[in-house]
């Protein structure tokens, strides 16, 4: 897995944008709640931590992972919301019921991204099993809400750069 070896919640911190006047919107899958909530709690902290005001954070929850696209979708279509994080967990189990709700919540958060021209985060774990999600909730390899919350920061900042840039003649 790709964070075997890295922990979710150690990123650069290197030019971050000011985050206090940008609001977010959270959309979190019920469905696997006990890995959902920590993902939660680690995004929630980690927009706290570098700047953004809790009243500036807006949570909506949604029954499971394959919804996380549409309730994204609401979201990044308000005027007042800036950047959208979508936090769920699909685990393998012993159908294959994970491929077709990851894939389609992989494009349909894609998409809805591309349409907006907002940052629409995908931190979605996808563990083979309970414990892997568990590891990557807060445990031993940190936890993807941190790692969900900081993309959606440095596309913020990576949004303002684009959009500021003036070309010199």
């Amino acid at each position: 897995m790709a964070s075997e070896h890295k922990n979710l919640s150690v990123f650069s911190t290197e030019n971050l944008p000011n985050i206090s006047p940008y609001r977010f919107g959270i959309v979190v899958a019920e469905w696997n709640s006990e890995v959902t909530e920590a993902l939660f709690d680690g995004a929630y902290q980690t927009l706290i931590q570098y700047g953004a005001k809790a009243e500036n954070i807006i949570r909506g929850n949604v029954p499971g992972s394959f919804e996380l696209s549409l309730g994204a979708n609401w979201f990044a279509q308000r005027n007042d919301i800036d950047a959208v994080i979508a936090i769920g967990c699909v685990i393998q189990g012993e159908t294959k019921h994970n491929d077709y709700i990851n894939h389609a919540v992989a494009q349909g958060l894609t998409n809805v991204g591309l349409k907006t021209g907002k940052p629409v985060i995908f931190g979605v774990l996808t563990p083979n099993n309970q414990q892997q999600a568990l590891d990557r909730a807060g445990g031993v390899h940190g936890n993807k809400g941190d790692e969900a919350a900081m993309t959606a920061i440095k596309m913020l900042g990576l949004q303002k750069q684009v959009y500021s840039f003036q070309f010199k003649v």
